[in-house]
């Protein structure tokens, strides 16, 4: 091939010279290698790519060096970036869309390096060159010898480099192409980025050895006996010692075996082996059905509490450590999550060992996505035209025979949103053929034709009810009604987990526990794409779309994920480990008992220990261990409160008694002690109402003065017993969050913000203050200029002991069409005061419809500690259900009081400033902290990709009144 032979850049094809796919595989074979430094040369397009560099002889010394696996815009972005940078895109192509053909600027990365085959490399044999991962099309010479070409950038191609290797020193050149026809293939909603970016390696192929193994290793669940049959190398025996399995490949073994599943990961160490190889393999017995219209393993209907998962590093891209892949997976575990979609492309190899390991349920997903012919009506989509038929029949192969020996793959997808056709279907047939144990999945044709199980994206509840019913709209063709009305559903991708939220995830699984069709769903998606930089004093941010100068991009869409680029969980990763609770606990003090369901599909509660607290206004006053039997998947059991309990001596506030389940031991995922699920209830005790007398106010200043409390002449508070104060006053306005700018029907912030409601802008003008026997009451209107809509607010202060009540009352005035975003008052105090404790929800942040994980306690933070650092700044950080709160420091301590609850936000800045942020960096404290006493706030949804908030938790405009109290103490 000459430099000017780059015919299989646009090709269709998907590569040339390769060997054919075979499983991933744990053998004793010779392997080396090639990951480390390697010269790398990045030419502009075809134009400018190097002649001769496949050469051995050619003279990189000039050359920089890459780490391979890596990808190449991730290299000192914070330093010149000499290898360009990443790009964002969710659908569209950044290139124009003449498939297959590409643009000539294409940056072509050049890769060489040289190794030594050790003297000790079998001189027999076959020596295979294998590529994990390339993206997106490449080029491979051994010694200046062309062993051919691949594209699927995700998956494993391999090269028999055999007769082209030397004793001693050889050399290995490879040429990356950024754009090739494959990347029509590739739009997956992720940043656009190119390398060698998974591991290289030579492997030996001995003469007689394992080529391949395809273990069909079933369970039935009447008998419980496990089958085990081997499809490898004729003549290979196949042992499995604990189970005294010693059999021929083909031939079929039973025993009585542990099955696998993702609740109880029994793995049992297997062997096959001939006089040339020995391949370690790890077997979980386990059988996948479509049964009776439901998604079955081992006879049993799951529940799938699942997560859609991209790799991603915040400094090094789709290459990830397997420590990383580790992490990620603990993460999961700790948070109850059970099922993985591999969205939207096969993972790294070893993802999956750790998956079969530590016991999760896998969709894996092709490496196959076109949205972006959506924006030209799908015309000359690859999915409906024949030339691309082989390049979709390889992606398919390439993922199935590669991962067919999973226990954790439960399921294969034919990929992404690239609409439908006959390349689709025949992907399908294909993987039936050759692996009928595993249903086949696909969300993008809703007729379901050739997919086992119905799946969808975004389904609203409403229409998720009406679907478990099977009362959901026909198809568009007659023939497939039935079938696709007797198979499982499952949303493939639901409450889009981008900024604050997701809302509403309480109301979807209670859907897929009442509807058997209804087997749950992946979260869209596990972690914030964020780009890991620093501003030049060192502060750490994480960039998106449009910060590296992108000409075509989609912002902050890449962040939206359950945990932040740097892999800590975010409030909606602690949400939806409440909601997805295995275990569901039920305080009832009425009958004195405590009800714990399992609701797990096979495991018993024996792994668990459950504790108990009594707390009184947030203190512990009496705990110990509540005796559960091991419950029964699909059981209950009641318990009475423990004796210790009856015993103790009536409160003087809220009694409440929580039950946590932990672990008993430790577990590969997390140590013993480590939550799973609690619940809680009051026993006694209510919150104190405002009280219904008051004093007179003090003319004073020009103002007024009430007790401690002093006012200006307006009416305004300025200080509470010396304590500097401004506001509070009502304030209708938070930072939009991305579910209040983004939505598919209608954005809310649009409309909040416009000139008929201008809620960012609000002018507060006093129509009347009366000053009477029982305090001071303030009337006032509160408009944004150019609105006609607008809110009469009456302040009303009372003065009881030393405490200060205020009681707002809120009218809407004009023709309101639109929720609000909050309704409270807004107040500012010293910066000093950067100490917080409360009484109520906690310990994170909870809005209308994300406040299942807000259990009632006593918590402590700092200001600082009270944001949620969103890497695209936003509303964040109320706390819920608030009893009381303080603000502590320089000696002084504010104390706020519900009658009975409120909403509590504190910030170093305002909400006007959290909106104009775009990053974390633009964030700067000034001398105030900015508190919110807040009645009530809209939720949050999931309208950035997915449905808005539901009817029951808008804030809607209506008359209103809601009572504070202030106290100041030394």
């Amino acid at each position: 091939m000459s430099r000017t032979d780059f015919t299989y850049v646009e090709s269709v094809s998907p590569g040339s010279g390769r060997r054919d796919p075979r499983a991933a595989l744990a053998s004793d074979a010779a392997a080396l290698s090639l990951d480390g430094e390697w010269r790398f040369n990045l030419a502009a397009g075809l134009h400018d790519t190097t002649e001769g560099f496949e050469a051995p002889e050619f003279d990189a010394a000039n050359w920089d060096t890459l780490a391979v696996p890596s990808m190449w815009q991730m290299h000192d972005l914070d330093g010149d970036a000499p290898y360009g940078k990443p790009a964002y895109t969710n659908t569209y192509y950044p290139f124009p869309v003449d498939p297959p053909r590409i643009p000539d600027a294409n940056p072509t990365g050049e890769y060489r390096r040289t190794f030594t085959l050790p003297a000790e490399w079998p001189a027999t044999g076959r020596t295979v060159l294998r590529f994990e991962g390339v993206d997106s099309a490449f080029a491979v010479w051994v010694n200046g010898v062309l062993l051919g070409d691949g594209k699927g950038s995700r998956l494993p191609t391999e090269f028999d480099a055999t007769e082209h290797l030397a004793a001693g020193e050889n050399t290995i050149a490879v040429r990356v192409h950024q754009w090739s026809a494959a990347s029509y293939l590739e739009d997956q909603d992720m940043w656009w980025l190119s390398g060698i970016f998974r591991p290289v390696a030579l492997v030996h192929r001995p003469e007689n050895g394992i080529e391949d193994v395809f273990a069909h290793a079933d369970y039935d669940h009447a008998t419980g006996l496990g089958t085990l049959r081997v499809e490898t190398t004729a003549g290979a025996r196949v042992t499995v010692p604990e189970l005294g399995i010693d059999i021929a490949a083909g031939e079929t073994a039973s025993a009585p075996v542990e099955p696998w599943t993702a609740e109880t990961p029994r793995l049992y160490d297997a062997v096959v082996a001939t006089d040339a190889e020995r391949v370690n393999l790890r077997i979980g017995f386990r059988t996948v059905t479509i049964e009776d219209g439901l998604l079955k393993v081992n006879g049993r209907r799951i529940l799938l509490r699942g997560v859609n998962r991209h790799e991603w590093d915040p400094d090094h891209g789709r290459t990830l450590s397997v420590e990383t892949m580790r992490r990620d997976l603990e993460i999961m575990k700790r948070h109850n999550v059970n099922a993985v979609r591999t969205s939207h492309y096969p993972p790294d190899r070893r993802f999956l060992d750790l998956c079969d390991e530590i016991g999760v349920w896998v969709v894996d997903e092709c490496d196959l996505e076109t949205h972006g012919f959506v924006h030209h009506e799908w015309r000359d989509n690859p999915s409906g035209v024949p030339m691309w038929r082989d390049a979709y029949l390889d992606r398919m192969a390439r993922m199935v025979e590669r991962d067919k020996n999973h226990a954790s793959v439960i399921m294969w997808s034919l990929g992404n949103e690239s609409h439908t056709g006959d390349n689709l279907a025949a992907m399908s047939e294909w993987a039936k053929q050759r692996d009928p144990g595993r249903p086949i999945h696909y969300e993008g044709d809703w007729d379901s034709g050739y997919v086992d199980v119905y799946s969808r994206m975004y389904a609203d509840t409403a229409e998720t009810d009406l679907i478990g019913q099977k009362a959901e709209g026909r198809t568009k063709d007659p023939a497939l009604d039935e079938h696709r009305r007797n198979i499982p559903f499952i949303l493939c991708e639901y409450a889009h987990a981008m900024g604050n939220g997701p809302g509403g995830l309480t109301e979807y699984q209670r859907l897929f526990e009442q509807y058997e069709r209804c087997q749950g769903g992946f979260i869209w998606e596990w972690i914030d794409h964020g780009v890991r930089r620093r501003t030049e004093d060192g502060r750490e941010w994480f960039a998106y779309g449009g910060d590296f100068d992108e000409p075509l991009h989609d912002g902050n869409f890449v962040i939206d994920g359950l945990i932040f680029p740097n892999r800590e969980p975010s409030p909606g990763l602690v949400e939806f480990k409440k909601v997805i609770e295995p275990v569901r606990i039920s305080v009832q003090p009425g009958s004195r008992t405590v009800t714990v369901a399992n609701l797990r599909d096979f495991a018993d509660t024996g792994d668990l220990a459950f504790t108990w607290t009594v707390e009184d206004e947030g203190r512990a006053v009496a705990e110990g261990e509540l005796e559960v039997r091991a419950v029964a998947a699909g059981e209950s059991a009641i318990v009475a409160f423990p004796a210790a309990v009856a015993a103790l001596a009536q409160p003087d506030g809220e009694r409440w008694l929580t039950v946590r389940a932990v672990l008993a031991k430790d577990e590969p995922w997390a140590e013993a002690g480590h939550e799973i699920a609690w619940g809680q209830s009051r026993l006694a005790g209510v919150s104190a109402p405002a009280p219904s007398g008051g004093t007179a106010p003090v003319a004073e200043g020009g103002g007024y003065r009430l007790g401690g409390a002093a006012f200006d002449a307006l009416g305004r508070l300025t200080a509470i017993g010396g304590l500097e104060i401004e506001g509070p006053r009502l304030d209708l306005w938070r930072a939009p969050v991305d579910n209040d700018l983004l939505g598919w029907t209608s954005q809310l912030a649009p409309r909040w913000k416009d000139r008929n409601a201008g809620l960012d802008r609000l002018e507060h003008k006093v129509l009347d203050i009366e000053s009477t026997a029982d305090g001071l009451t303030v009337s006032t209107r509160v408009g944004a200029g150019g609105a006609e809509i607008a809110m009469g607010a009456v302040y009303r202060w009372r003065l009881e002991g030393a405490r200060l009540w205020l009681t707002v009352e809120v009218n809407p005035e004009g023709k309101w069409d639109f929720p609000l975003p909050r309704l409270g008052v807004r107040a500012s105090v010293p910066k000093a005061l950067d100490q917080v404790e409360w009484f109520g929800g906690g310990p994170g942040e909870a809005y209308a419809d994300t406040r299942a994980a807000a259990r009632v306690g006593r918590f402590q933070s700092t200001v600082a500690g009270m944001q949620t650092p969103y890497v695209f700044p936003q509303e964040n950080g109320s706390r819920i259900d608030v009893r009381w709160a303080s603000l502590t420091g320089g000696g002084r301590s504010l104390k706020v009081f519900g009658a009975p609850e409120f909403a509590f936000t504190a910030r170093p800045w305002t909400s006007e400033q959290l909106e104009a942020a775009n990053h974390t960096y633009d964030l700067v404290e000034g001398d105030r902290v900015y508190v919110n006493f807040d009645a009530a706030l809209q939720g949050m949804g999931s309208a950035a990709c997915g449905p808005g908030v539901l009817p029951q938790h808008r804030l809607l405009p209506e008359a209103t009144a809601f009572t504070l109290g202030f106290e100041v103490t030394e």
